[in-house]
């Protein structure tokens, strides 16, 4: 005789630990001494540890003092991009991408990709990351890794106008192989790189291919206030107000950046018939001392809502979402004026269900919930620096550190154990990667993939 669903074994029981939960009204809070059952992958219930004390699992996981929040998501990065990693300091934005960057990248293979994205998936499992959105070139490569790993992505193979017909074609390809691949755990998007560098007509013909194979857009627009001005000096429109005009606003689109997005956009990005939202990066914004930084705020009284991110680690350094969270909270403070303005509460709410809602998942991330994708990972905060706990949201977010997430889970399988990760050997790939750096970081040829002029 067949078992019950609820005599059968559950795949996973985490148990005794504080589960960060969300109410009917998205409100943060804490539930203390509970369980998660989790069941093909996914959340079958929040419980408390005494209701699953007997309750048999094919796997238990011993939690007490632990703090179980939904995974972190990383709404922008350049995965890759960690084989850059401090190879270009101090330095303005044009020098970086002229001087550096794009002279670099014109060496890249699909090897250096992949051995980018199997180090960044590993600093990002580490951090409690479990979803990233990534936008950068040889995107099989970085599939490949996320399949193999057991991390979740959201990959965009990106594009310049400069590279004819066939880049635009050759995302479009991408996204629609790899479209809800691994189990899942691969969605898709168009990926044109900015309106700089992307003509009108491209874009335009990227939001028709959007509506047309139901894939939504993820790129770079209003990254700073003087693309925004340099925009309006020589086209008279702003770059969201280009986006407006060649139907990308009338698509499913994340924005990165957005630190030059204007108080006149802001109806147009209110206004928009596709799901419009942002992904914020801060700590490249203070790197390169730009002026202004994403407008949390007046995009959350549009409703838009703005994920947390990190932007690639040759800008950033880190792929560290934690920080992002916390700087996150504290630019807002300073740059609205208001020590009540982003809470921890509300900055928890942005690193988890708004940055899943950011990639167009938030029906299946973002909440630790029955019917969730069991994206779990376990905070262990007794350290000497998260203790005491008077305040359990301050604490996560202006105390706690990525270093002191545990545990991390995606879909159920347990991609880090007590700080271990089970699938990635990072000795080995630092090794393959340090083989290729010499190669990699000629820039004796004096070309460059693309020129940044704005």
């Amino acid at each position: 005789m067949t078992p019950s669903p609820a005599e059968a074994p559950a795949d996973l029981i985490i148990t005794g630990c504080t589960v960060l939960l969300h109410d009917d009204q998205e409100r943060i809070g804490f539930e203390e001494d509970a369980a998660i059952v989790v069941r093909g992958g996914v959340v079958e219930t929040v419980t408390t540890a005494d209701a699953v004390r007997d309750r048999p699992a094919v796997e238990r996981l011993e939690a007490s003092g632990q703090v179980a929040l939904p995974g972190l998501v990383n709404c922008h990065t350049h995965a890759p991009m960690v084989a850059l990693r401090g190879v270009a300091e101090d330095l303005p934005t044009e020098e970086w991408f002229n001087d550096v960057v794009w002279p670099v990248e014109s060496n890249l293979t699909a090897k250096d990709v992949e051995l980018g994205a199997r180090l960044a998936c590993a600093e990002m499992i580490r951090g409690g990351v479990t979803c990233f959105a990534d936008h950068y070139f040889s995107m099989d490569a970085v599939a490949a890794v996320v399949e193999e790993c057991g991390i979740r992505a959201h990959l965009g193979e990106a594009y310049f106008s400069s590279q004819g017909p066939q880049g635009r074609e050759k995302s479009m390809e991408f996204a629609l192989r790899h479209r809800d691949t691994a189990d899942g755990r691969i969605t898709t998007t168009l990926a044109p790189h900015a309106p700089y560098t992307v003509t009108d007509a491209d874009l335009a013909a990227t939001a028709e291919l959007a509506r047309e194979h139901g894939l939504p857009v993820h790129l770079h627009a209003a990254e700073n206030r003087d693309q925004a001005e340099t925009s309006l000096a020589r086209h008279g429109v702003t770059p969201i107000e280009v986006l407006r005009r060649t139907g990308i606003l009338d698509v499913d689109v994340l924005i990165a950046h957005g630190t030059g997005i204007l108080d006149r956009d802001l109806p147009l990005l209110r206004d928009a018939s596709g799901r419009t939202a942002v992904a914020t990066a801060p700590r490249g914004y203070l790197k390169f001392a730009w002026p202004t930084t994403t407008p949390v705020r007046a995009l959350h009284d549009v409703g838009v809502p703005v994920g947390l991110a990190t932007d690639g680690a040759a800008s950033n350094n880190s792929l560290d979402v934690w920080e992002s969270m916390a700087l996150t909270a504290l630019l807002q403070k300073s740059t609205t004026g208001d020590p009540r303005w982003l809470t921890s509460r509300q900055a928890l709410h942005h690193a988890t269900l708004q940055s899943a809602r950011a990639l167009g998942l938030g029906d299946s991330l973002g909440t630790l919930a029955p019917g969730r994708r069991a994206d779990i990972i376990l905070i262990d905060l007794t350290g000497p620096h998260t203790q005491p706990i008077h305040d359990l949201a301050a604490t996560l977010v202006h105390s706690a550190r990525s270093s002191d997430v545990r545990t991390t889970i995606v879909n159920g399988r347990i991609l880090m154990r007590d700080r271990e990760l089970l699938t990635i050997d990072v000795p080995e790939v630092v090794r393959e990667l340090g083989e290729r750096m010499p190669a990699l970081l000629d820039r004796s040829h004096g070309g460059r993939i693309q020129e940044y002029d704005t």
